[in-house]
């Protein structure tokens, strides 16, 4: 599997295991799908301190553990939301030094690492204190317990300010050719920055099961397409690939994307696998196919 390098150094697999949904309740069924990524060549894990209240960063650690010594991984977290775990309850958006600093020492216990390879911040707003995050990044870096730092957002306003005053490495935003918002993004993005792409099925939409999916799901459209436009524009995508996954993948693949797919089953994690080695080699005509099948859209709110 290829591996996309960060600015920092720091190797992520092309297809990387998002972890929300893992089956939290069934440990042994979450270290086999753990196990079964490596296995496959995915080596980067994404979470976050809010995904069950910190639930999830317990649990990838510790199926992680066994693994250790057999193969090289890395581990995105993120942070900036507080929550009361106890209640399973979020309180609000704190994305002050204080919160961030302490935020990062419960990472690290929860997830059994004396080191987080990629830390982000969960979010953001332009009303935030941004250099006072920014400064809280740069010092966790500095003292070694983060290796690298990103943000997870769509808001263009808050991406560039963190592209002209922090060194982050990454952007995390929900991509994929429906949602082909980020494109307006790639445009100025610095070059050293890497996407992770979430969202790369779009709930389901660019699988297998996109019928149904459209009918149980998006019975009203999504975005800025009515329910019989996303209907044409998956036959439409369906005639430049009978794989919709494997065409939103290498879509992704072209953008120097990292794929970011969670899975709640072992099933569900072989057929993105599957649909990975079916990745297609997407031709110019191809991805004028794709362009022409869908809305090229943009981002029209937290702009400057």
């Amino acid at each position: 599997m290829k591996n996309i390098q960060l600015k920092d150094g720091i190797n992520l697999s092309e297809l990387s295991l998002g972890c929300m949904n893992l089956p939290l309740g069934d440990s042994n069924e979450t270290k086999r799908i753990i196990g079964r990524a490596l296995e496959a060549g995915i080596t980067h894990f994404d979470t976050a301190d809010l995904y069950q209240f910190g639930e999830n960063e317990k649990a990838v650690g510790e199926a992680l553990e066994k693994f250790r010594g057999d193969y090289n991984f890395t581990i995105g977290t993120k942070a900036g939301n507080e929550f009361d775990a106890a209640r399973q309850e979020k309180i609000g958006w704190n994305p002050s030094a204080s919160h961030i600093k302490e935020a990062v020492k419960q990472s690290l216990s929860r997830l059994g690492v004396e080191e987080i390879d990629l830390y982000q911040l969960h979010g953001g707003t332009i009303e935030d204190n941004k250099d006072e995050t920014i400064g809280a990044f740069e010092d966790l870096k500095q003292e070694g317990l983060i290796r690298s730092y990103g943000i997870s957002s769509i808001r263009p306003n808050v991406i560039d300010y963190y592209m002209e005053h922090s060194s982050i490495s990454t952007l995390m935003m929900q991509f994929n050719p429906i949602d082909n918002r980020p494109l307006e993004i790639l445009d100025s993005l610095n070059s050293d920055v890497t996407v992770l792409a979430r969202g790369p099925v779009m709930k389901g939409l660019l699988s297998d099961n996109a019928d149904k999916v459209l009918e149980n799901k998006f019975a009203d459209g999504v975005l800025e397409y009515s329910h019989p436009e996303l209907h044409q524009t998956i036959r439409s995508l369906r005639e430049v690939h009978s794989d919709l996954t494997a065409l939103s993948y290498a879509f992704l693949h072209h953008h120097n994307a990292v794929v970011v797919n969670g899975v709640s089953s072992l099933s569900q994690l072989e057929s993105n696998i599957d649909s990975y080695n079916r990745m297609p080699e997407l031709s110019q005509d191809d991805l004028d196919k794709i362009m022409d099948a869908v809305k090229l859209m943009k981002y029209e709110a937290h702009r400057k």
